[in-house]
């Protein structure tokens, strides 16, 4: 008995320090045994020394231990921390989004601020396709293939490549797997058509009508109009004074005021909404739309009924 009290052998039953309810992240280290986690316990205040910690195994059960990180206290007894070490670790991945809308480039940059990569590295790979393709994807890059979602990442093993992946699968998944109807549309005209709904309206609900006026133009031989697909090259998506050269710029593949036909390539990550938005338009007697101050949707059959519009809603 006085060994046992010269050891310094701790109370098992008895909180460390009541009075320190702090939380305390301990991290087993993987092969970790009970006998080895002696110097931590120590500097935890568990027990005084090596000799006392192993008087302690002989009490309580630390084979059970798991590799990872737990939640711990001051505050709880060695029985509770013993039980904390032998539950599940607090998982180490965190939530990554996605926003609908976003660019490779903006995806790359959310990627950069959150110190997971060097800046173009996911840009890199997304406009070489320069990953495993679960589907063919008939684009020079992968823009509006990289599904829009919250993904679940470990910072510390960090893969650009595997997310990626991940969101070409979730693409398949989402849209392809239900074998959609093309019609007299293919994969690649419906992707780039649903990045510009993404863009053009904002309430899901009236893509489908939006979708409807722009293949009708498309069809009709029209320029699209669609100012957001000049925004595309931009570095900054609200860059006013870009936007309006780029306006001008007959060059621009993307300038789909001065030039017929969709853009080359999708501007942005569409929803699965804006998807069958650009599968299932809804026909209507609009040819032009505008949106007021409030993103209302307000369209007009001809020309007139356009400007009259712009007058009333002061849109310019």
């Amino acid at each position: 008995m006085v060994l046992w009290l010269w050891l310094g052998c701790a109370d098992v039953s008895a909180p460390i320090d009541a009075s320190d309810p702090a939380e305390i992240v301990f991290e087993v280290p993987k092969g970790a045994t009970g006998r080895s986690l002696a110097p931590d316990m120590i500097a935890l205040g568990a027990v005084d020394n090596d000799l006392a910690w192993r008087l302690v195994l002989r009490q309580v059960d630390f084979t059970c231990i798991k590799a990872g990180k737990h939640r711990i206290s001051k505050a709880m007894t060695i029985e509770e921390v013993a039980a904390s070490l032998c539950g599940p670790p607090i998982p180490d991945d965190v939530p990554f989004t996605v926003l609908e809308g976003w660019r490779i480039i903006d995806i790359d940059a959310a990627l950069v601020a959150k110190g997971w990569i060097a800046p173009g590295a996911y840009a890199e790979l997304a406009t070489t396709k320069a990953v495993d393709l679960p589907f063919d994807v008939p684009s020079p890059t992968l823009e509006g293939y990289l599904y829009p979602e919250t993904y679940m990442v470990v910072p510390d093993r960090f893969s650009a490549k595997d997310l990626i992946e991940r969101q070409l699968v979730t693409f398949r998944d989402r849209f392809l797997a239900s074998e959609p109807d093309f019609g007299t549309r293919d994969l690649h005209q419906v992707v780039v058509m649903a990045s510009l709904l993404e863009r053009e309206e904002p309430d899901p609900q009236n893509r489908k009508v939006v979708a409807g006026i722009l293949w009708k133009r498309l069809d009709n031989g029209w320029q699209l109009g669609v100012d957001a697909t000049s925004h595309y090259k931009l570095v900054e998506w609200n860059d006013r004074k870009g936007l309006l050269a780029a306006l001008r710029d007959e060059s621009d593949p993307y300038n789909t005021r001065l030039r017929h036909g969709l853009p080359p390539g999708a501007i942005g990550s569409p929803s699965l909404v804006s998807l069958q938005a650009a599968l299932d338009p809804v026909d209507s007697q609009w040819w032009y739309y505008l949106h007021d101050s409030k993103g209302q949707f307000h369209g007009a059959v001809d020309g007139a009924g356009h400007d009259r519009n712009r007058q009333i809603y002061n849109v310019y």
